[in-house]
């Protein structure tokens, strides 16, 4: 019996270690700054701030391109408004405060593995592994807990109070108040 649990451990190592990379049930970096976006975007148009991807980049510590590049893609997705101009800058639409976080981030992270099977080297168990099974439903059951939870219900207090406390870096308008 010991034997027997000391082999199923070694098999799984040698999956992990030759075959694949294990990565953690984590959100991209992309994903985690798209949500920060309409967080900021949610509190700041509330207090009638219109702020930039560039703000917004100095706020979240990230590159002006990285964000401008997230912007874009949540403008494709209607959950933000961009005007150009005098008076222009991001807003956050009611889509994007009713959106679901759970659905959100599975548009935003796209079909995945939690563990890579199928890399230079594939995994001789990866057909019928069970654990790569389990894996696809905990990614899926990892969602379906933030489904219910929305944009709106995330920038609440205490969030908003917090993100209002912030350095003037944080702030939507840039320390500019």
């Amino acid at each position: 019996m010991i034997r027997a649990d000391r082999d199923r451990r070694d098999i799984m190592r040698n999956c992990d270690s030759q075959y694949g990379r294990m990565r953690s049930v984590n959100i991209s970096r992309h994903s985690d700054l798209a949500l920060r976006t309409l967080m900021l975007l949610a509190v700041g148009e509330d207090r009638g701030d219109r702020m930039t991807a560039a703000i917004i980049a100095t706020s979240v510590n990230a590159s002006a391109s990285h964000v401008a590049k997230i912007v874009s893609r949540l403008v494709e997705l209607d959950l933000i408004a961009s005007r150009r101009g005098r008076g222009g800058g991001l807003a956050i639409t009611d889509a994007g405060r009713a959106a679901s976080v759970g659905a959100l981030l599975r548009e935003l992270e796209g079909p995945g593995e939690v563990i890579e099977c199928e890399g230079d080297q594939p995994c001789p168990l990866a057909r019928n592994c069970r654990l790569r099974h389990a894996f696809v439903e905990a990614r899926e059951a990892f969602f379906a807990t933030l489904d219910p939870l929305t944009v709106a219900d995330v920038v609440r207090s205490p969030t908003r109070q917090v993100i209002l406390s912030l350095d003037p870096a944080f702030s939507p308008t840039g320390g500019s108040e």
